[in-house]
């Protein structure tokens, strides 16, 4: 009788074990600045079991079905390498950011140029200006940060398209895309973002100038309303933009408050300050609907986000961060949010065994969800929370206060006309495929929403 206790309690002493073993979370200490690090380098580990482009007969860089996912990580690396001085890997966010800036340096390789949209060249252009705003150093011999950055603006001004709706990027590229006929927030916005960006580290007129006009034609559109401070998803152009599809994205408002971030951190003038504290408010009520947790509110729900969608309160996380530092006193509604999310954040990475992370961190826990765009969104918040012990030295600088890579205002020009070039049978069917993965799911995401309603 008493072995047999004794044996009872020995097993549930080992279940007691084993359960907590298969369920302890990221530990994280907010207020700790090397647990934040330890914490990232944790799902940074996690993030990178995902990428195969540094192996052997493998493309650096590559996502043959999500081309734009692989800026989206290197975005995350990039702040991985500034926020924790771990320099693992450097070597391959060079590698697969060189691969894949395409022969003119513009974010168009010749193997995903049929197939792309703005917002995917976007992307790559955000992560290039980044690097060269946080000092990553220049590849020898090949194009700099600042240029690739460059590139991509001139051939997205290029396409500035004026044919309806007064201006405005499309969507997509090509006729033979859907969404060719719409005019998108993240696209613009993004564009903005980069002008931006572009116009602060070198403080050249075009820059600002084109800033100020994407700026203007959004808020003229119903992209952006500049009294509600609401950014909608998209308008098309078959009603010459009369109104819009007004689904909620927190990367749409993070591409235009960043923007807006930078501008009023280089002129001080109120015109920008109103849309930051607009946008931010905004943001913050919409995307944090329960007060503290950061949630994509229109898929989250609803169980229904797209491997897209897990990113976008990723990298808004780090937008929310960088507009902290670009006008402090935005900081004390940031700090806050950006902490508590990234505290269930952690707690969400209990799964698998292998602190592998979910979507919702609301829950508190493991959502039995499992991928790369998982990792990289809590990464991304683990670093914001860095920004804490931020002693100047975090935010990004311009050519004038350290920046040293190369310009290059002619990058990638001539190529912004490539909707122009002969369109063959496998431009169609590879854009056709590539492009409905993501329509039919965002389709299928609103009509459940709909049906349920």
């Amino acid at each position: 009788m008493q072995l047999s206790g004794t044996w009872s309690i020995l097993n549930g002493l080992i279940a007691i074990l084993l359960f907590s073993t298969l369920t302890s979370a990221i530990e994280l200490d907010i207020n700790d600045e090397e647990s934040i690090k330890d914490a990232a380098s944790t799902s940074a580990y996690s993030m990178m079991g995902w990428y195969v482009g540094n192996e052997t007969g493998q493309i650096p860089g590559a996502f043959p079905e999500k081309w734009w996912e692989g800026s989206a990580l290197f975005l995350a690396l990039l702040q991985y390498w500034h926020f924790t001085g771990d320099t693992t890997y450097n070597s391959l966010t060079s590698e697969g950011m060189q691969w894949q800036s395409g022969d003119k340096g513009d974010y168009m390789p010749s193997n995903y140029s049929s197939y792309l949209g703005n917002d995917d060249q976007m992307f790559w252009g955000l992560a290039a200006m980044m690097a060269a705003e946080l000092k990553f150093p220049d590849v020898p011999d090949k194009f700099s940060w600042l240029s690739l950055a460059q590139g991509v603006f001139n051939t997205q001004i290029a396409r500035w398209d004026t044919t309806k709706c007064g201006g405005g990027l499309r969507w997509q590229l090509f006729p033979y895309q859907n969404g060719y006929t719409m005019k998108n927030a993240v696209s613009n916005g993004g564009l903005f973002q980069l002008a931006a960006r572009l116009a602060r580290y070198t403080n050249e007129d075009k820059y600002t100038d084109w800033a100020e006009k994407i700026w203007d034609w959004s808020v003229s559109s119903p992209l952006v309303n500049n009294k509600t401070w609401n950014v909608a998803d998209s308008t098309e152009m078959s009603n010459n933009c009369a109104d819009a599809g007004n689904y909620q994205w927190s990367y749409n408002y993070g591409t235009y408050l960043m923007g807006a971030a930078y501008m009023y951190n280089m002129t001080s003038d109120e015109k920008w300050k109103t849309p930051v504290d607009g946008l931010l408010g905004k943001t913050l009520k919409t995307f944090f609907p329960n007060g503290d947790v950061m949630e994509d509110t229109t898929c989250e729900p609803i169980h229904k986000c797209n491997f897209n969608e897990i990113l976008f309160k990723g990298l808004t996380s780090s937008w929310l961060a960088f507009t902290a530092l670009l006008v402090p006193d935005t900081a004390e509604q940031i700090k806050p949010k950006l902490a508590s999310s990234a505290q269930a954040a952690a707690e969400s990475c209990t799964g698998n065994n292998n602190n592998t992370c979910g979507i919702m961190w609301y829950q508190h826990k493991w959502d039995g969800t499992t991928g790369m765009e998982q990792e990289i969104s809590t990464t991304n918040v683990f670093l914001a929370n860095m920004i804490n012990f931020d002693t100047g030295t975090f935010g990004p600088v311009t050519s004038k206060t350290g920046g040293n890579s190369t310009s290059d205002d002619n990058a990638g020009e001539g190529d912004g006309k490539d909707k122009e070039k002969p369109i063959t049978t496998g431009d169609k069917a590879g854009a056709s495929i590539l492009t409905l993965i993501f329509v039919f799911a965002w389709a299928g995401a609103m009509a459940f929403m709909m049906l349920g309603a």
